[in-house]
């Protein structure tokens, strides 16, 4: 059995071998995914998907606490209406793809499969907003969308994907920029506190901002190998869509204006930050908030009397205090589940056996350290329940997440020159870098082709490394985050 359970955690690539390998390894075995015939689309199985459903009802909760309502558009799109806003049909038309038939009989106009809902939710807009006293309007819809990718991953980019898409409407450009920015605090906060995931917020440059976006906002994370991914968006679009639209309300002076707008999404691409953020070559470490199962108990001996009648106490009692338990009382070997869930990233693992339950204790590991501690079984379990709320609430959420800052901190380059780049680069491996840059996009361009890292994001919190640009030396407008992406 040891050996099964050896060839079990093999069979994961070793990440410092191919880090690549070694994610799509764990995407398939700890069964998040499935390949399809249909070229670049995946099936999200349910233990992947149980993972986006936690993932969905938390950020659904923090959207209504903020005033949101959840609508739902149609997936098709009339061409003629995409070319409404010129910026956005350009920037999204090689990814697009077309409905040119119904049936058998070819339509009359092309329907874009949504890649994205503005253009949708502007018609709409236009169709009920007339007056001050119809706005705002704060929707959000959870929907599927398809973009046509040449190169694609699981979770990381397919040509369908799952994502939240809000769309808002507000009477002044104000209102519409307290939007953007709260709703970039929403995503930082559900990120760091329910994903454990650092991120860093600030502003795309113009090159790299949304199409048809006035401003585009990002969190970014760095991953395990030192690349970056984008964790969300949120979009300021002032008043240009409105007018594309012909969307006006009048004002409380009863004079016409333009109103508004923002757009801010994340999607399924959070399930891979999670596994390059946390995994490790075992498989999976899920935080607690999203993980399907938050605990697992392994009876230890089980065919022996009493064992598996107290592993169901404790089943009983941990899930009625509310926590996603399961019990394991297949026929596998003990080693064989601890290798299982270990796969599956389950936060805890409880193993109770004979001597255990003749000492009145339990072994409790946490997943992310793998540290043991022995647990008294008192009256009512309350020392085994207030061990594992501790654990799953406050000590493995804040010990991941400094476990990831950690490797953000040590990867984090601070440069002053393309050639300081280009060493911390080959002497350090992929990473974030700080370096200054004084706002001219040739020099953003440049730094990109001389040393491999492009721009991420102008960070909300500044500092100040140098007065000069890295790439030309003149004076320097921002610090930037660089780095290679996903």
């Amino acid at each position: 059995m040891a050996k099964k359970n050896q060839k079990m955690v093999e069979e994961i690539t070793a990440m410092d071998v191919d880090f690549a390998q070694w994610y799509t390894d764990i995407c398939k075995k700890a069964e998040l995914v499935s390949y399809t015939s249909v070229k670049g689309c995946m099936v999200i199985r349910p233990y992947g998907y149980a993972i986006w459903e936690n993932i969905q009802c938390i950020l659904d909760d923090m959207f209504k606490a903020t005033g949101h309502e959840n609508v739902n558009m149609p997936m098709f799109i009339p061409e003629s209406l995409l070319q409404k806003e010129k910026d956005h049909v350009e920037g999204f038309a090689p990814e697009v793809a077309w409905v040119t038939h119904g049936g058998n009989e070819k339509l009359e106009e092309r329907l874009c499969v949504r890649p994205t809902s503005e253009t949708l939710f502007c018609e709409h807009y236009a169709d009920i907003v007339h007056s001050y006293r119809d706005l705002p309007k704060l929707y959000n819809q959870w929907v599927s969308v398809v973009r046509w990718e040449k190169t694609t991953r699981p979770f990381l980019r397919s040509r369908e994907f799952l994502w939240q898409e809000g769309h808002t409407i507000h009477a002044t450009a104000e209102e519409a920029m307290e939007e953007t920015v709260r709703m970039l605090n929403v995503y930082t906060e559900f990120c760091e506190k329910s994903l454990a995931m650092p991120v860093v917020k600030g502003q795309k440059t113009e090159s790299d901002k949304f199409a048809g976006a006035v401003a585009t906002y990002a969190i970014e994370a760095l991953m395990h190998d030192g690349k970056a991914l984008q964790a969300g968006t949120s979009h300021y679009f002032g008043d240009g869509f409105a007018k594309a639209f012909g969307i006006q309300y009048a004002g409380k002076d009863n004079k016409l204006a333009h109103p508004h707008q923002t757009s801010w999404g994340v999607t399924t691409r959070l399930i891979g930050a999670i596994i390059m953020t946390h995994g490790d070559n075992s498989g999976l470490v899920l935080p607690p908030a999203v993980a399907p199962i938050q605990v697992v108990i392994v009876p230890i001996a089980q065919h022996k009397e009493g064992v598996l009648d107290k592993a169901n106490e404790l089943y009983a009692a941990i899930q009625a205090k509310g926590i996603r338990v399961k019990l394991d009382d297949s026929d596998n070997t003990p080693g064989w589940k601890f290798a299982q869930y270990e796969m599956k990233g389950v936060p805890v693992r409880i193993e109770i056996g004979p001597k255990d339950i003749e000492n009145g204790q339990c072994v409790v590991a946490a997943r992310y350290n793998g540290e043991k501690q022995t647990i008294s079984l008192d009256n009512n379990y309350e020392t085994l329940l207030e061990t594992l709320t501790r654990l799953l609430e406050i000590e493995i959420p804040e010990g991941m997440f400094a476990k990831a800052m950690e490797n953000r901190k040590n990867k984090t380059y601070v440069c002053e020159t393309m050639e300081q780049i280009t060493q911390a680069l080959e002497e350090k491996g992929d990473g974030f870098v700080e370096a200054m840059w004084c706002g001219d996009e040739a020099c953003e361009d440049k730094v990109k082709e001389v040393t491999g890292v492009g721009s991420r994001c102008i960070p909300l919190e500044q500092h100040t490394i140098s007065d000069k640009c890295v790439c030309c030396g003149k004076p320097a407008k921002h610090m930037v985050l660089w780095g290679k992406a996903y």
